[in-house]
């Protein structure tokens, strides 16, 4: 007799997410570089990988939206939350270096690659999309300018 909606979000970053995660790590080095806390030089892993990644705030919505609208539950009762669009690593850090306006070196570190990296991973939303209702609303680009605003601000001086 539980109410039950199981979820697979796919990637998702947002202001306040921790540097342990990849967007918000390129945002972190970024900003202490505009702080002038490190040199003008950005660590990475593997900027081949692609993932799809989505605004935390339209997943919340997401979860919302299934908690007020669904009625009837059951053992299919999954969505995939996704923006089914993969994007580059690469090309998130590119955005980060074109937003803070310096040339930035890109140095590789291996010990921030993974042993196993799957090259492409997205998803397919299309059933929370019929049956929620829901696709992100939050254009990435902004996205990434609020994780980047966020850590600026955390890195600013005081």
């Amino acid at each position: 007799g539980l109410r039950a909606i199981r979820f697979r979000p796919f990637n998702h970053t947002g202001p306040g997410q921790s540097d342990t995660y990849v967007v918000s790590d390129f945002a972190r080095q970024v900003a202490e570089i505009l702080s002038g806390k490190r040199e003008p030089v950005i660590h990475v892993g593997n900027l081949e990988a692609e993932r799809d990644f989505l605004d935390v705030r339209d997943v919340v919505r997401a979860y919302a939206t299934a908690a007020i609208r669904v009625s009837e539950t059951g053992p299919d009762c999954v969505y995939n939350i996704a923006s089914g669009r993969p994007r580059r690593i690469r090309d998130i850090l590119d955005a980060f270096i074109v937003q803070s306006g310096i040339d930035i070196e890109v140095r590789e570190d291996l010990a921030k690659r993974r042993p196993n990296e799957i090259p492409i991973a997205y998803g397919d939303a299309s059933k929370a999309r019929a049956e929620l209702n829901w696709t992100p609303l939050v254009p990435f680009e902004q996205t990434l300018a609020d994780v980047l605003g966020y850590w600026r601000r955390a890195c600013s001086p005081r």
